[in-house]
């Protein structure tokens, strides 16, 4: 059976999965990124960085990836012509500065120290006065793209980081002959030669570049007026755009050695990580609502219905799955809140925390939380705000925070699909998938009972590398349509996957809910 492979790359890792056509799961390898997240201090620098300040090291993904792949292909004891395709996806909005060749500027030793020099990761919030500035005048112009993005350009987008580049590091602006989303930019590491043009995902420059296919990239006139002479990034957006699901190129033979594959093996264009998991957890059709959570939680819908809502984070057409509308919406801040209330506490693990978080009524105790701990994406669109716990008393300890925390998460959530259906947007059916449905069933059982749905959890614990393993069927004509692709891939979950049920609880939750809506708008009014 021909296999394809999927490459996700996350906040802290790559994972490379095997599957077949059928859908079966032959291998899978994770390999950790060597310098991790960059937030303390550049590698070349004992300098402290800024608390906004995220970045990654591009060899890591190329080093990282090759040694999955590798790792995988020994597991299934596959050979390198069993591959048929190969899929990407990425963490976004990751973008980096390059050379026309497309090395990155952070690996010029005269640049090397620059932090704007380095791949900004998509946690980066470096650029919030950028964003507050672009949305700005974007309302004033009356520009027509903003009502695609819920009102607001997000600070973690492709066009605030790159204006505070230019803002803060003229030099480095104009040393960078491209900007490319990491996605982009290891796909072209993968099928281009120095002299090639890179593909760029539609998926990425339609959610976090401001790009639609009808009218392109925002115009000149309105990047002139953020700030003088700032259209000739335009002119660094060099690329094919090319949908997800579709050959950006094929395999050289530098990456086929160095990965352990056959020269002129298809590569899709790069996707979104959590857009991959659309197709990754077996959400062909539309309605249906897929959460994926992990370090922030992202949550994609297709739809048959256009709708422009404010606070949603995009929405566009083709931009998840051929022949709908994608809306995508999110929490910046997940697992990262998990993690960081677990080191806060001082806690030694996440099993015993939820496991007496479990044990507390609904409600946490009186224990109130709003959850912007990192800013929030939808409904605000504002990296600036702060989350917050209210109710405590001497009595209050640790597992009253996590399930407070937990509870104020899945009321973000309440609030999102509210949101959507409000607007006549159809919210049918509920997908959980990412590491936490799988890590923590007590968190999605607190989702089903404070939601009030049926919330489905797959089988693979591997989402997003199993949609990016579809794609990269896809981009190997395996399958007629993407549907079909799906279903196919898919179908060994369908009898073993696990639904909550609401419970006792549910009922419960219906005024902690008006709470939280109260303490977020008493907090930061709207």
């Amino acid at each position: 059976m021909p296999l394809t492979l999927g490459l996700d790359f996350g906040t802290e890792s790559v994972r490379a999965l095997l599957v077949d056509l059928n859908g079966i799961e032959r291998a899978t390898a994770v390999v950790p990124y060597p310098h991790g997240q960059i937030i303390g201090n550049l590698p070349s620098s004992t300098e402290p960085l800024p608390n906004t300040h995220a970045f990654q090291h591009p060899l890591d993904w190329l080093e990282a990836a090759a040694q999955a792949t590798r790792n995988a292909m020994e597991s299934a004891a596959a050979t390198p012509d069993s591959i048929i395709g190969i899929g990407v996806d990425f963490t976004s909005c990751t973008m980096l500065p390059t050379t026309a060749n497309g090395t990155p500027l952070c690996l010029d030793p005269k640049f090397a120290g620059n932090p704007q020099a380095w791949p900004k990761l998509w946690k980066h919030h470096g650029a919030g006065t950028q964003a507050e500035h672009m949305t700005q005048i974007a309302r004033q112009r009356g520009e027509l793209f903003l009502s695609r993005y819920g009102g607001t350009i997000g600070l973690e987008w492709l066009f605030p980081k790159v204006l505070e580049t230019t803002q803060t590091s003229p030099q480095i602006a104009e040393a960078a002959e491209i900007w490319l989303e990491a996605g982009d930019w290891l796909v072209w590491n993968l099928t281009g030669e120095p002299s090639s043009t890179p593909a760029r995902s539609t998926c990425q420059a339609g959610y976090k570049g401001l790009w639609n296919e009808a009218s392109g990239w925002p115009s000149a006139a309105y990047l002139d007026a953020v700030h003088p002479g700032f259209s000739s990034v335009l002119q660094k957006l060099v690329g094919n755009l090319t949908p997800p699901g579709v050959a950006a190129g094929h395999l050289t033979k530098s990456a086929a050695t160095r990965f352990g594959l056959s020269p002129g093996t298809p590569v899709s264009a790069a996707t979104i990580d959590a857009h991959a998991g659309v197709p990754g957890a077996g959400a062909a059709d539309p309605g249906t609502l897929v959460m994926v959570m992990g370090t922030s939680s992202c949550h994609m819908l297709c739809s048959e219905t256009f709708r422009e809502i404010p606070g949603i984070a995009g929405v566009v057409e083709n931009g998840i799955l051929p022949g709908y509308h994608g809306y995508e919406t999110g929490q910046a801040a997940v697992g990262d809140a998990f993690d960081w209330l677990r080191r806060l506490t001082g806690q030694p693990d996440f099993e015993l925390l939820s496991t007496q978080a479990a044990k507390l009524p609904p409600g946490a105790d009186g224990v109130r939380c709003l959850d912007w701990f990192n800013g929030c994406r939808t409904p605000r669109m504002d990296g600036t705000l702060r989350g917050s716990f209210t109710g405590l008393s001497l009595h209050h300890g640790p597992a009253h925070l996590h399930r407070a925390l937990m509870e104020a998460t899945a009321c973000g959530v309440r609030w999102i699909v509210n949101l959507m259906r409000g607007a006549g947007v159809p919210v049918n059916h509920f997908i959980a998938t990412g590491g936490l449905p799988h890590h923590d069933p007590f968190l999605i059982q607190l989702y089903a009972d404070v939601m009030g749905e049926n919330i489905l959890v797959p089988p693979t614990r591997q989402g997003p590398a199993l949609g990016a393993a579809i794609l990269g069927a896809l981009a190997a004509g395996a399958f007629p349509d993407v549907r079909s692709a799906i279903i196919s891939m898919t179908s060994p979950g369908t009898t073993s996957a696990r639904v909550f049920v609401p419970g006792k609880d549910s009922a419960c939750y219906g005024l902690i809910y008006d709470e939280y809506r109260t303490l977020a708008e008493t907090l930061h009014p709207s």
